[in-house]
């Protein structure tokens, strides 16, 4: 008859021993402890980081870590970490930010507002952009010496910020990206110089901050029939190309997207959707980004709204119509002059937008629903502006990422007082 291994008594007391002196063998390894912590939410992380053990710590304090999380959290599980939205004031000079959760609105019962949460600076600050949850803010602060213009950059999931970059003179057009081929991320500027003229530059940062001017970017250009002109002056950057986008339009409704690619440092230009010839509504389309693609939303005869997704970047032939949203009275403002705005798409199908009539809109893509979604700005450190729930003017909206991406790993100083958490009064 076969017997099973004898158990030893001596192997418990010695068991026991190990545990007395807190020498428990490791569990898990080292790998594995990494693959579970990659599926954490950034935020969770963050608020993990401070609790556990120094090794762990390391780890998700690393670059390559916060690299990895990213990857994972934008290609391989887009749910992982949902996304942000960060405004600042537009209406007077302001030092707060506001930022809230985008799926709040969405999952959040009836009665239960999104709340909006305030970090404040030294100074009033605008976004020009986000890129893989570090937000490039622009400031401008007067000294002895006149007017000076500068740029930093801040991750509001982990709370820190980069020292303020001084970028020569104010910004006439701006973007910010990441240059995935040389692991670097880049601020464009179109500055308007004391001499009167405009130089375009590429600030990249690092441990050595460089400048390069490049080709001018000219604010307007010939079309077939006349001279397109610049419509928005911050360009929409598209993860994945190393590119930021701009739209021209000209008189007789011909609208291209020109683009600019941050690892050639070089300008290229691609037409967006023909429109119906008989139709006579000419606004200009908004660029945007959803499902990671470039997108833009058309209005089309005063009827409705057109979303189209760019599958394959740079390729016209690409371009796929997403959905089309009839006008609904509640969300048209013919006195508005702005298109629909969408911001984000849930993957049960409802479109987070800014309508015409400046409020948050929740679309139901599949019914045709509309609801407003109820967010509490009441401590958003704006006291001047309405609600957002009863109008979204004077402020200026961006969509962030969240991630672990440090201004540190890129070789920068990093300044937490820069941006701090404004905590709710008693």
């Amino acid at each position: 008859m076969r017997r099973g291994p004898i158990h030893d008594d001596d192997d418990d007391h010695h068991d026991a021993a190990v545990a007395r002196k807190g020498r428990l063998p490791p569990i898990l390894l080292d790998e594995l402890i990494e693959e579970i912590l990659l599926r954490i939410p950034a935020r969770s992380l963050v608020r993990l980081r401070d609790r556990i053990c120094s090794s762990w710590r390391t780890l998700i304090s690393s670059s390559q870590f916060a690299k990895q999380h990213l990857r994972r959290s934008t290609t391989v599980d887009p749910t992982l970490t949902p996304p942000l939205i960060a405004y600042y004031c537009i209406g007077y000079a302001c030092p707060t930010i506001g930022v809230f959760s985008v799926p709040s609105p969405v999952e959040n019962p009836p009665h239960e507002p999104t709340k909006v949460v305030p970090y404040k600076g030294r100074r009033p600050r605008s976004i020009i952009d986000s890129c893989n949850g570090l937000l490039c803010l622009y400031n401008v602060e007067r000294d002895d010496g006149g007017l000076r213009h500068g740029a930093m950059l801040w991750n509001p999931c982990i709370g820190s910020t980069s020292q303020p970059v001084e970028i020569g003179g104010p910004l006439s057009v701006s973007g910010f990206g990441y240059d995935h081929v040389n692991d670097k991320y880049k601020l464009f500027g179109r500055v308007y110089k004391k001499s009167g003229e405009y130089v375009s530059r590429i600030i990249t940062f690092g441990p050595n901050i460089t400048w390069r001017t490049i080709e001018d970017f000219s604010c307007s250009m010939p079309s077939p029939h006349g001279t397109f002109s610049l419509v928005s002056s911050v360009g929409i950057f598209v993860n994945g190309t190393g590119t930021l986008n701009w739209i021209f339009h000209d008189c007789f409704r011909y609208v291209v997207v020109r683009s600019l690619d941050l690892v050639k440092e070089t300008y290229n230009q691609f037409p967006l959707p023909d429109r119906d010839l008989d139709d006579d509504c000419f606004m200009s389309p908004h660029l945007c980004i959803l499902r990671g693609c470039l997108a833009a939303c058309y209005e089309n005869k005063r009827t409705h709204w057109t979303v189209w997704l760019m599958k394959e970047y740079g390729v016209p032939q690409s371009w796929t119509k997403l959905v089309v949203i009839p006008h609904h009275p509640l969300l048209v403002n013919p006195l508005a002059g702005s298109p629909l705005q969408p911001i984000y798409i849930f993957k049960n199908n409802v479109l987070l937008a800014k309508a015409p009539n400046h409020k948050f809109v929740l679309l139901n893509l599949n019914d045709g629903s509309i609801d407003f979604p109820n967010i509490d700005s009441s401590n958003d450190g704006m006291p001047k502006l309405r609600p957002l729930s009863k109008g979204l003017s004077s402020r200026n909206f961006q969509l962030c990422h969240e991630s672990l991406v440090s201004p540190s790993h890129l070789g920068l100083q990093s300044c937490s007082s820069e941006m701090r958490l404004v905590k709710p009064s008693l």
